[in-house]
């Protein structure tokens, strides 16, 4: 049976209006740059140089501590610049887009026939892993530990917070797949923690292999910290992982197409 947890404080901040769900698909730019700084706790080493051409899903960088886990690139062209600041310090690699991006593949796999490294290695080969982040400190996560548990906030409390029912109702396949490969990496839960005061997507009722908790209360309800101190607080020495659930559903289409 789900539990739920009413959470006595908090406060939600009203603005006026609220984001409407619907998506719009948006032209390619032209110029793409990846930021390092926007990676936390990673000290980039450069794969690639001026004038390279790369693929959607080619490595542009990798942490100078694990050169295994990789930064890939979003769209295929031409690196065209490498900012530098301070110390040579890496600010930005910028990307000249092709009109019609050309895909690196890593191949499908079903996630439930994979071993906890062969799931590994295909996020840290396609750069996927970067979207999973450790408790304590919020930094990327070290594919070296075995949290304790994952948790996934189904939901956004803050103010005009994106609707992730709308972001992933049509991702039921992948987000499935998405957990099935998170639970490979970990010898505990992996924790989906939903609104109680919404009607939730069945991609996030159906979801399998998960532990659902609702959630009822005011903002900062939807934090995953808040979610994680009610539900599995992390003591010394605990490691805990936590992903959004579209990220979790890109993970899925990794391993599906």
């Amino acid at each position: 049976m789900t539990q739920t947890i009413n959470l006595k404080k908090g406060f939600d901040i009203n603005l006026k209006g609220k984001a409407i769900s619907t998506t719009k698909v948006s032209t390619l730019s032209r110029t793409f740059a990846i930021k390092p700084k926007d990676f936390d706790g990673i000290i980039p080493k450069l794969m690639v140089k001026v004038g390279d051409e790369v693929k959607a899903g080619s490595p542009l960088f990798h942490s100078k501590t694990n050169e295994n886990l990789k930064f890939t690139s979003p769209v295929s062209g031409e690196v065209v610049e490498i900012l530098r600041g301070p110390k040579r310090v890496i600010e930005e690699i910028r990307i000249l887009s092709d009109s019609s991006i050309k895909y690196h593949s890593f191949g499908k796999a079903n996630p439930a026939d994979l071993s906890e490294d062969q799931v590994k290695a295909k996020l840290l080969e396609s750069g996927c892993w970067a979207f999973v982040q450790q408790r304590p400190f919020s930094v990327v996560a070290d594919p070296g530990d075995t949290p304790k548990s994952i948790f996934i906030s189904g939901f956004d409390s803050s103010p005009l917070g994106v609707d992730y029912n709308h972001l992933i109702e049509n991702e039921k396949g992948n987000f499935n797949a998405g957990i099935e490969a998170l639970k490979k990496l970990t010898s505990g839960k992996v924790h989906l923690n939903l609104d109680a005061s919404a009607l939730n997507s069945n991609v996030f009722t159906g979801a399998k292999g998960v532990e659902i908790t609702n959630f009822n209360g005011a903002h900062p309800v939807g934090n995953v910290g808040v979610q994680i101190h009610h539900l599995d607080p992390i003591k010394k020495g605990d490691v805990v992982w936590t992903i959004n659930p579209y990220d979790v559903a890109i993970i899925g289409r990794l391993f599906t197409e």
